[in-house]
C-alpha cells in the first residue's frame, strides 16, 4: 500500500468554507497539498497549466455547484473532455448545499462524478472519501 497522501482541489467561492474545509481535511491528516479555487474557470486554468505535471494535479476534486465565473455543472462539461487528456484519474465529489433531487440526478449523469456531497461535510465524511482514493 501507498504512503503517498492525496492531493485535494477545493472550487469553492465561499472564502470561509474553503478555510473550514483546508482545516478539517488537515486534520484527517490523510491528505497531502490541498490547493484553493475560487470557481470552475480558475480550477480549469489550473489543471490546464499543469497537465504534464501529474505530481502537481490533484487526486480529489471537492466541487461546488454554485459559483460565479463558472459553475460547477459548466466546469463539469469541460472537466468531461479534458479528463481523457490528464495523466492521472482525478476522483469529483460535488460538495453542495443543495438538496434538490434534480441537483443530485443531473450529477450522475457526468461519468466523471464520483459522488454527491451535500454541507456541512464532516471531518469523518472527509476521512471516509479521502480514504477511497488510492494513489
Amino acid at each position: 500500500m501507498s504512503n503517498i497522501k492525496p492531493t485535494v482541489l477545493i472550487v469553492d467561492d465561499d472564502s470561509v468554507y474553503r478555510f473550514a474545509a483546508v482545516k478539517i481535511i488537515a486534520a484527517t491528516e490523510m491528505a497531502g497539498n490541498i490547493i484553493e479555487c475560487n470557481d470552475g474557470q480558475e480550477a480549469l486554468t489550473f489543471l490546464k497549466k499543469n497537465i504534464d505535471t501529474p505530481e502537481n494535479l490533484p487526486d480529489i476534486i471537492f466541487l461546488d455547484i454554485n459559483m460565479p465565473v463558472m459553475n460547477g455543472w459548466d466546469f463539469l462539461k469541460v472537466f468531461s473532455v479534458l479528463a481523457h487528456q490528464l495523466p492521472k484519474t482525478i476522483h469529483i465529489y460535488v460538495v453542495t448545499s443543495s438538496i434538490d433531487r434534480t441537483d443530485v440526478d443531473r450529477a450522475k449523469e457526468f461519468g466523471v462524478v464520483t459522488d454527491y456531497i451535500v454541507k456541512p461535510v464532516t471531518k469523518e465524511t472527509f476521512s471516509r472519501l479521502l480514504s477511497a482514493v488510492r494513489v
